[in-house]
């Protein structure tokens, strides 16, 4: 199994992984051999990847961090409860607060968490797919963290409805392709505030999950949003929270720009530890994500190509290679795997299709 481009799947390649609707319906099952009618489905509905079996990626097994029901459930459930909130101005929590149990024992019976985000992206659907990763992102750094059940509750909660105040902001605005004016950036900073306010006098929503949708934007040197907090005055869990949206964020095709790479959205990251992001969080961070998920394409610094097919949890950068092609582009007769933890004289030099 491997991801591609989608405007790089040939007609008759299989899929490995199937591709639903923002409502949870099977738009392309597993298996599936892709005609060319099939690829432009895909494209009208702003997916731009998708996961295949081919030859050179056989028994390559991306595993995600939590089940694949349990991702496509609680992005259901975001879709809903948000929609919920438009029309009846309030949020049902029960099935929320199952959800983030469930959530968390799931990563917590995963012996080896390395983040490798394995849902498939759409433009449309940003939002609730964003909230969905940011809360699984969340609760790895505070599993990481040391935290309780009840702190890791909160920190959930408050994760997967972090940007719940966008209720309240116009969707043409949100999704606006061109440059924002002075006055339209205010309007959308302003749901941190909304979602506060839709938050805080809800029962079953503690005062953590609440400030964390107010402060998700705040960061550490005082240059964040809405009231310019510093370092310990912003909480952990919003702390946590800014660096899982920022990545999320970063690694999701926009209609006004096209994603970034792991790698680069982690580089980007750190290289903000200590002026926007918690130093510590960052460093947790690091620890659990793939900068090169399996699957990936990667180019070597000897000119060779190959597919990643495991990371190594002690040096995420550092993961193991199927070659496929030599320097000069010619498909191995026979693929062999480098584990670049062991042959410190090879490096990835780039992400590649191949």
């Amino acid at each position: 199994m491997r991801k591609v481009h989608v405007d790089k799947v040939e007609p008759g390649t299989r899929l490995a992984k199937a591709v639903f609707t923002a409502d949870g319906r099977i738009l392309l099952t597993t298996g599936m051999k892709l005609r060319a009618n099939f690829i432009e489905k895909l494209k009208m509905f702003g997916i731009t990847e998708v996961y295949i079996d081919d030859e050179i990626s056989r028994g390559i097994n991306v595993r995600d961090v939590i089940n694949e029901q349990t991702r496509l459930e609680t992005k259901i459930l975001i879709k809903q409860s948000m929609e919920e909130g438009i029309l009846k101005k309030s949020i049902n929590t029960a099935k929320i607060i199952d959800t983030i149990e469930r959530i968390i024992n799931e990563l917590l019976s995963n012996e080896e968490i390395i983040i490798n985000m394995l849902d498939i992206k759409t433009v449309d659907d940003y939002t609730f797919e964003h909230s969905v990763n940011v809360c699984v992102l969340s609760l790895i750094m505070g599993l990481a963290i040391g935290f309780n059940m009840a702190r890791l509750m909160d920190l959930g909660i408050g994760a997967l409805l972090h940007d719940i105040g966008k209720l309240r902001v116009s969707e043409e605005l949100l999704k606006k392709p061109s440059t924002l004016t002075d006055e339209e950036f205010d309007e959308i900073k302003k749901h941190t505030v909304y979602g506060y306010e839709i938050l805080k006098d809800n029962p079953n929503v503690s005062s953590v999950s609440a400030f964390i949708a107010f402060s998700h934007h705040e960061r550490i040197d005082g240059s964040g949003y809405p009231l310019g907090l510093r370092n310990e005055s912003i909480h952990q869990c919003a702390r946590i929270v800014a660096v899982a949206d920022v990545y999320d964020a970063l690694t999701s095709d926009r209609v006004y720009r096209s994603k970034l790479k792991p790698h680069e959205a982690v580089e980007y990251i750190t290289s903000l530890a200590g002026k926007d992001f918690d130093r510590e969080i960052v460093h947790c961070f690091r620890k659990y994500v793939a900068l090169y998920p399996v699957g990936t394409g990667v180019l070597l610094n000897m000119g060779y190509r190959g597919i990643v097919t495991a990371v190594n949890a002690d040096m995420p950068e550092r993961p193991v290679i199927r070659v496929i092609y030599d320097e000069n582009g010619r498909k191995m007769k026979h693929y062999y795997e480098i584990d670049l933890s062991k042959r410190k004289d090879i490096s990835i030099k780039d992400v590649c299709e191949l």
